[in-house]
């Protein structure tokens, strides 16, 4: 069978990736990876696959507009980090769902079920699930963040990040005791992503926790110093506007 993963977070995709091929329950011929929903548009316009790993979030927006642009008749098996999504979701469709951060197991649950309902499969019902998560991910937040250590997949719950950074091309998380890991992903769609009473852009290059705001020091009328702390690495001053506090 052919598989499709539709999914921006390059950790997440790699693991995905290797518990597909370490498991038996399926026989899989091929695993092709889309990132984006522009990329995913373009392939299913062409290709069909047995079943299809989908990321509720992507980088360029939301998989509703996937639906949107190109008819799917493919078993699909929603990935979220939302237990409430999630939870909404279940009653909607007749696959099933991961939730990140995911164990062997689920996925072993998943495949089971695509197994035994693949013959009644309707897609329709995937579409109606992602019109109601499109209705609800206006309040709901992450609180859970994966990322990588060498081998190691940590989870960081939201009151252990200080701070993310943006540095060349890529995005830096700081947890309050002092950790630095890559995250695999941007600024601006970290504000869609975030508890907003708890983070905020502060300017293009600091996405910050408000516990983590050590000073403050006027520097205008206009302009204001943010100390950090823990300290960031890269030492340079950190301006913003006083609207923005």
């Amino acid at each position: 069978m052919r598989i499709a993963i539709v999914e921006d977070e390059l950790l997440a995709v790699k693991y995905l990736e290797h518990l597909l091929h370490q498991q038996q329950i399926v026989a899989i011929d091929g695993i092709h990876i889309l990132r984006s929903n522009e990329e995913a548009i373009q392939f299913f316009m062409k290709e069909h696959v047995d079943l299809i790993f989908m990321d509720i979030h992507l980088g360029d927006g939301k998989s509703l507009e996937i639906f949107e642009a190109v008819e799917i008749i493919s078993p699909i098996i929603f990935v979220t980090t939302f237990d409430e999504y999630a939870i909404k979701v279940f009653k909607h469709f007749t696959i099933d769902y991961i939730l990140k951060p995911y164990e062997e197991e689920e996925l072993y649950r998943a495949l089971n079920k695509y197994q035994s309902i693949q013959a009644s499969y309707s897609n329709s019902s995937a579409l109606n699930s992602l019109v109601t998560l499109e209705n609800n991910l206006k309040t709901e937040k992450i609180n859970k963040l994966v990322v990588t250590n060498g081998q190691k997949i940590i989870v960081l719950n939201e009151e252990e990040i200080a701070y993310f950074f943006a540095s060349g091309k890529h995005l830096f998380v700081k947890t309050t005791d002092g950790r630095t890991f890559i995250y695999d992903d941007t600024l601006k769609e970290m504000s869609f992503k975030l508890n907003t009473n708890r983070f905020f852009k502060i300017n293009r290059k600091y996405f910050v926790n408000r516990h983590s705001i050590q000073e403050i020091i006027k520097h205008s009328s206009q302009k204001v110093e943010i100390h950090l702390i823990p300290e960031p690495e890269i030492k340079s001053e950190i301006l913003i506007s006083k609207p923005q506090i």
